[in-house]
């Protein structure tokens, strides 16, 4: 049966083309609308134009990542039913375009956060840190939060200290560029290049999320699923939340899709299978509490989409990122899992059951040092993970085979 093996385009101006895809072996492309501002309808036109240039090379246009969710929703700020309207109309015209799978978050703010987006590796290769204590540093002494200090242990706190004691000035303004700007700029974020006090921009964004609590974020996306979910059960799209990265709070802001618990109480919000989850090991594993087969157990039956990465896990709450078969993760049991609820779906006879797959991030190695990429995106690196994900699963898919034989 195998997964539908994927890749996530940046469009035109990334530097892996559609062409290079169709050789690598992959079959459908994971990209977005980048160029349409966030809480604007997604229109059939527009849609059309990037789904013909994928076709065009023998691909599928196989998953939007990302329809993005506005502020506004996350907020519930008056104007949030006109964007829930926008975000609906959105997904109708996906639908009628014939792209079914959807992916969104509900991290306010700011989407994912790392502290480097260049660390070194033994090997050479190059991947993404979170470091507690530096972030502690830019948290509580670059962009000055109030009370952030309590949001620490009194040790983080004090390598904190420590951390931006020996920082250089230029040191702590690329801290700050790259957590705000450089690391969201090409996934729609909150703050572009384009402001110039983007520090002080983004305490304000902050700020507009004073008293919104964990509770209330929850209330807000329980009642966003319940106006979307039924238009995406219409026209056959299948939702997927990704999961909160990395999975703990982060600036004083709630997170609520970070345990199995969070989505099990997402699932229940809305029964069915268009309300579904992106499944990624390098955001969960980075939480301590999470077993990835456990919450495979769990929820793996609203897992409509496979971002499968790995990561080394540091002392008091640090991390790196390793690319996709070596560190934290049980690459092996996670994918045999993956493959066997695959099966499960099909003698269901289930209508889901590509369960699209792409390699989620990768070590910059080899000739991507000659290359312009996203944080995080490098070709070398992720092509990598593609190969070696995709002979883990034909291995695991062999053995599934030999095994049902057997017992036939």
């Amino acid at each position: 049966m195998a997964f539908e093996k994927t890749w996530r385009w940046f469009g035109i101006d990334d530097p892996v083309s559609l062409n290079d895809l169709a050789q690598m072996g992959v079959e459908g492309v994971v990209t977005a609308l980048h160029h349409i501002p966030n809480g604007e309808v997604w229109t059939v036109d527009e849609i059309m134009k990037v789904k013909q240039a994928i076709e065009k090379h023998g691909l599928r246009w196989s998953v939007v990542e990302s329809l993005p969710v506005s502020e506004g929703i996350k907020k519930n700020a008056p104007d949030s039913d006109r964007l829930i309207a926008n975000y609906r109309e959105s997904l109708r015209n996906l639908g009628k375009c014939s792209i079914d799978t959807v992916v969104y978050n509900f991290m306010p703010v700011i989407d994912w956060v790392r502290t480097s987006l260049r660390y070194r590796l033994s090997s050479g290769g190059e991947v993404m840190l979170f470091d507690l204590p530096t972030f502690a540093a830019f948290d509580m002494f670059i962009l000055d939060r109030p009370g952030a200090s309590e949001d620490y242990s009194p040790e983080v706190v004090k390598k904190a200290e420590e951390t931006y004691s020996r920082m250089t000035e230029e040191e702590a303004v690329n801290l700050a560029k790259d957590i705000i700007v450089v690391s969201q700029g090409f996934i729609d974020g909150s703050v572009d290049g384009s402001e110039k006090d983007y520090i002080g921009k983004f305490k304000e964004l902050l700020a507009e999320y004073d008293g919104t609590d964990r509770e209330k974020l929850r209330e807000n996306l329980s009642r966003f699923l319940k106006s979307v979910v039924p238009v995406a059960e219409e026209y056959g799209i299948n939702l997927c939340i990704h999961p909160d990265d990395p999975p703990f709070p982060v600036l004083g802001l709630p997170r609520i899709v970070s345990t199995k618990e969070d989505l099990e109480w997402i699932a229940r919000q809305y029964d069915s299978q268009s309300n579904g989850i992106a499944f990624c090991t390098g955001s969960l594993s980075a939480g301590s509490c999470n077993s990835m087969e456990e919450i495979i157990g769990s929820v793996g039956h609203r897992i409509n989409f496979l971002h499968l990465r790995n990561n080394i896990i540091l002392s008091g709450g640090s991390f790196h990122e390793s690319g996709h078969i070596e560190g934290c993760v049980d690459m092996y049991r996670v994918m045999k899992l993956l493959l066997q609820e695959q099966r499960r779906r099909v003698r269901e006879g289930r209508k889901d059951t590509r369960m699209p797959v792409r390699p989620d991030h990768g070590i910059r190695m080899l000739d991507d040092y000659n290359r312009d990429s996203n944080p995080g995106y490098p070709l070398i690196g992720r092509l990598k993970g593609l190969a070696e994900l995709w002979g883990l699963e034909t291995g695991i898919e062999r053995s599934l085979d030999e095994q049902e034989k057997k017992t036939s």
